[in-house]
């Protein structure tokens, strides 16, 4: 079956779209672009769909091309035919297609491959058949100059049988699913000093098919340090009859020696190598799904809404070296910086407030952003008592500076302040994280953003690949200010790459400002292909065309035009927000007939109407804005039974970590989220949310918080 109908089968897609979606991804066009811009070839698939569809697409393809090179290998031993070509027709994984080229693939070295050299296959046969009424006489025929005696070549006739049954594609596949179905996993643990860590798992056991992925890395990794053995077992009373019912023919001459020979290829051969598939199995479906987790956590964390229009100090706490500050504008450049001591062993808390307080006043400080690292509580109490001396209203927020140091130490961080240390960029990078977090976080590399689990464990290249995508779809749908976005910014947008991006940088500085989209097209390597790419995903405010400050795209500037005619508005109405009404008048005259005038499909008309309505909107407007604070709490002013108000910081398999301002995560397990039944916490929680929390429990010596959302829901 051609790919594209299998697709269509497996996404619910027609096969128009289906064929329309590979089609555009073989023109180059990229993810965010066929979400946004092309809806009518897609049946209006979001960019995960997409995303979901180009990873499946490229394995299915992988998997042909992995057909071909079986075929051509097993054509080449002139071993082609029919049963093999319907074997190959039919497979539906790689794993499926390795099983049928087993016995014809090249091996190294085996007990096999030298009984073959013997010259015993033809005896191999004679037992596999269980046929003869004497196999040592039939043995005995085959003793000469390669083989000693009648043991050497019954060993070796058993020895090429125990392959024949190891390589049977059909048994392999059926074992695999009984391993899966009926197996356990078990670990025992060594000794070691460091094994203290996995504790847990001393004389653990589950079954293979509920094993939780988080369980599978954590095995892993004691595996990986030497703190548990582990493997994988199931009664041979399972397996053995199995293979017993598709080789054992009960002769009576070759009975025992039949069962012999399938007990060794099951124990020496097959279940070996299953175990080993079975364990990367787990292992590859354990990281598919923390990776999944950290997109699912990367996401919502980029698209926190910025906290537009503040004036903020960063203040990147530590003790010794002192708190490097950086106050920035609204537009995020910086006004000043500066160190102060407030934290021990220097403790000079008066003369910093003295030197801050001059600052917030200077600067119209309205917030202050503080990184949540090194001496964070310090810097927290002081920040708190500073706030009483201020002349005017200010806030602080506790910021995750998770990569901040990574920034800070980057050539880009060197690049885009070589005047300031490493101590005060961190500053101005905890800053900036508050007044718009998606424009900063871009910056470091995503693995080190600190959402999700086991990063470092996980195939680095497929965890990159897919944070970048994630990355990419937040930036393309917030939208780029061209005019003031970085080179990082701008390198993430759908068609641009950094070269370009940099020659975009290059070329505002060159003209001062971007008045008008159109003027893209004389950026430098920035072709017909890319402007159609990344021109809907760039804004520009205050332009020659309204239309620039939106995501229509302009391939769609005459439509929208048309649009506006039909009902008398015009662009100076768009402007001016005079077009409330469009919507309404457009589902008085129908939107299919109005579609049909304009020239667009129905998802298009609503986008052109939607960004219309609201030009220069950002999606991130609609959803909870960072916690500001004025005062703090400890964690010794927990309490059982307290409600209060915190921020999800991580999502993870059993739960999920929420800040409520004491500088200890709580944890809020699966079991305590909802009062309805969840398979996942992601199903409910969302890094960047806001939530109401119930203290189940504290425990001051191991630092542990324990919450509940449904009991503070009940409350």
């Amino acid at each position: 079956m051609e790919i594209y109908k299998i697709l269509a089968g497996e996404f619910s897609l027609s096969q128009e779209h289906s064929k329309n979606i590979i089609n555009l991804i073989d023109e180059g066009c990229t993810i965010p672009f066929i979400a946004r811009y092309r809806k009518e070839m897609t049946g209006s698939c979001d960019d995960q769909i997409l995303r979901e569809f180009y990873d499946r697409l490229n394995y299915l393809r992988n998997l042909n091309k992995r057909k071909e090179e079986v075929e051509k290998s097993i054509k080449e031993q002139e071993k082609w035919n029919g049963e093999v070509e319907q074997a190959l027709l039919n497979a539906k994984t790689l794993t499926e297609v390795e099983d049928i080229y087993r016995p014809y693939k090249p091996k190294r070295k085996t007990r096999a491959s030298v009984a073959i050299e013997k010259g015993l296959k033809p005896l191999a046969d004679i037992l596999l058949a269980q046929k003869c009424s004497n196999f040592e006489e039939e043995a005995n025929a085959f003793v000469g100059e390669k083989v000693e005696n009648v043991e050497d070549a019954i060993n070796g006739a058993k020895d090429i049988v125990a392959e024949i049954i190891s390589d049977d594609a059909e048994l392999r596949k059926l074992l695999r699913q009984i391993i899966h179905d009926k197996a356990i996993i078990k670990c025992i643990l060594l000794e070691n000093e460091s094994n203290k860590t996995y504790e847990i798992y001393d004389n653990f056991s589950q079954e293979v098919k509920n094993i939780p992925s988080h369980r599978v890395l954590a095995i892993n990794r004691g595996e990986r340090e030497k703190c548990l053995k582990v493997n994988i077992e199931i009664s041979e009373k399972i397996t053995i009859p199995l293979i017993e019912k598709a080789y054992l023919k009960n002769n009576e001459s070759t009975n025992l020696l039949m069962k012999n020979v399938i007990l060794d290829s099951y124990e020496r051969l097959l279940f070996p190598s299953l175990e080993r598939e079975q364990r990367n199995q787990l292992t590859d479906m354990a990281n598919e799904q923390a990776i999944k987790m950290f997109e699912v956590n990367l996401r919502p964390l980029l698209l926190q809404p910025p906290l537009k229009d503040h004036v903020i100090l960063g203040l990147d706490p530590a003790y010794r070296t002192g708190c490097k500050i950086a106050v920035i504008d609204k537009n995020s450049e910086v006004l000043a910086t500066t160190v102060v001591y407030p934290t021990p062993p220097q403790s000079k808390t008066e003369e910093s407030i003295e030197k801050l307080k001059e600052l917030i006043e200077k600067y119209n400080v309205q917030t202050i952003a503080i990184g949540n690292g090194t001496a964070s509580k310090e810097a927290e109490i002081f920040v708190a008592e500073l706030i009483k001396h201020c002349k005017h209203p200010v806030n602080y927020a506790m910021v995750n500076e998770a990569g901040a140091s990574v920034y800070s130490a980057s050539k880009l961080g060197a690049k885009e302040f070589p005047d300031f240390d490493v101590a005060l960029r961190s500053a101005v990078s905890i800053a900036r994280r508050l007044a718009d977090p998606l424009a900063e976080l871009i910056k470091i590399d995503v693995k080190s953003i600190g959402v999700g689990q086991y990063q470092h464990d996980m195939p680095q290249n497929r965890l990159t690949e897919v944070l970048n995508a994630t990355v990419e779809d937040c930036v393309n749908s917030v939208g780029v200010d061209l005019n003031t976005a970085s080179v990082s910014l701008l390198s993430y947008v759908s068609g641009l790459n950094s070269s370009i991006a940099e020659n975009i940088v290059k070329h505002r500085a060159k003209i001062k400002k971007f008045t008008s989209r159109q003027q893209l097209k004389d950026v430098s390597k920035l072709g017909p292909k890319a402007f159609e790419q990344c021109a809907g995903f760039l804004r520009v405010i205050g332009g020659d065309n309204v239309f620039d400050n939106t995501a229509v795209h302009p391939e769609s500037y005459e439509a929208a035009n048309k649009l506006l005619k039909i009902f008398n508005m015009s662009e100076k109405d768009v402007e001016n927000n005079n077009i409330t009404l469009l919507p309404s008048l457009i589902h008085a005259q129908g939107k299919c007939e109005v579609a049909k005038k304009i020239g667009v499909g129905e998802p298009t008309l609503e986008d052109i109407v939607t960004e219309l309505l609201k030009p220069g909107r950002d999606i991130r407007d609609e959803l909870e804005k960072p916690q500001l604070r004025s005062d703090i709490l400890s964690m010794e002013d927990l309490k059982e039974g307290m409600i209060l108000t915190g921020t999800v910081r991580n999502v993870i398999d059993f739960g999920a970590f929420v800040d409520i301002g004491v500088h200890q995560d709580g944890l809020v397990h699966i079991s305590e989220i909802s009062n309805h039944f969840i398979k996942h916490p992601s199903e409910e929680l969302k890094v960047g949310q806001v939530v109401q929390v119930y203290v189940l429990g504290v425990d001051l010596d191991k630092k542990r918080i324990s919450l509940s959302i449904k009991k503070a829901n009940k409350e």
